[in-house]
């Protein structure tokens, strides 16, 4: 019979989480509100979401893991870093909560391993992901391992400089950031507070409206300069767009692929594909299930 795992996603606004088996098909999947401000409640949510997964289980849970923002510890044990949101989960420790083992990591961390080992970059060696939605995160795979390094702080593509010359500086202190370019957080700003959301802007963009398409093109241009730079340091064999904004669909991937067309350093020919994920809002629970499966081995 086949390994099953139980993969759960704790984001400031959702609880979500998923029973897979080995390859990586959903058993059963639930959602929850996570109440942000409350830790008892989404502590106790999450506890009893997996009681509930063991329950439908037809066979004893080999793995659990969890994905959260933040940064996780060396062990994989908890999230030690994640200043202003979720108050109360730095540093607490989910296996001792769970009374068994939790593998703890990264929400894009935990993207890249369920495109890795499930989606649109299964069967690769070397892959990177930027997730683009509300900010800009990322996971690196390497040697078909994902990458966390020092700090576990790898990945995090969208705190590249696109425009070192702005006095303006990002969560991080980078200044001139790809998450500040295209990030949701950032879009009123950057539209002189004409647009509130991707997705309207994006639709007038498709209309033809011309202030519009001067703000989505020049973020898509400066997304195109972070993934060439990208490729050129890390040189993956592919690059995986996920997150809420490449719902923009071709408006996203065609200006994105002209432009990535006159950045990238193609030498003998070679050139890096760009794929949408292939997961969505389950990427989260469905990659802390595989990390933990991996963790198995």
């Amino acid at each position: 019979m086949q390994s099953l795992a139980i993969g759960i996603d704790l984001g400031c606004t959702n609880i979500k989480g998923v029973l897979i088996d080995k390859d990586g098909s959903i058993l059963h999947e639930a959602k929850l509100e996570t109440n942000e401000q409350d830790d008892t409640h989404w502590k106790r949510a999450v506890a009893e979401m997996i009681r509930g997964f063991k329950k439908k289980a037809a066979k004893a849970v080999d793995a659990i893991g969890l994905s959260a923002p933040g940064l996780a510890d060396s062990e994989n044990s908890c999230i030690s870093f994640m200043p202003g949101r979720l108050p109360g989960l730095e540093n607490f420790m989910w296996s001792d909560w769970i009374k068994e083992k939790v593998s703890v990591l990264n929400d894009a961390h935990a993207a890249m391993m369920a495109e890795a080992t499930y989606g649109a970059a299964q069967g690769l060696q070397h892959a990177v992901l930027i997730s683009l939605g509300t900010g800009v995160g990322g996971g690196i795979l390497i040697n078909g391992q994902l990458y966390q390094g020092l700090a576990q702080m790898a990945g995090h593509i969208g705190h590249t400089t696109v425009n070192a010359e702005t006095y303006s500086r990002d969560v991080t202190n980078m200044a001139g950031s790809i998450e500040d370019a295209i990030g949701n957080a950032t879009l009123a700003e950057r539209s002189h507070g004409r647009y509130q959301s991707t997705e309207d802007l994006v639709n007038s963009y498709r209309n033809g409206d011309h202030f519009a398409t001067w703000v989505w093109l020049s973020s898509v241009r400066k997304l195109a300069v972070c993934i060439a730079s990208t490729i050129n340091i890390l040189s993956p064999e592919a690059i995986i767009l996920s997150g809420g904004i490449i719902q923009a669909k071709e408006a996203l991937l065609n200006p994105l692929q002209d432009f990535v067309d006159l950045y990238e350093w193609r030498p003998g020919g070679k050139q890096t594909p760009i794929k949408f994920a292939h997961f969505s809002d389950r990427a989260g629970a469905i990659g802390a299930a595989g990390f933990a499966l991996s963790k198995m081995k």
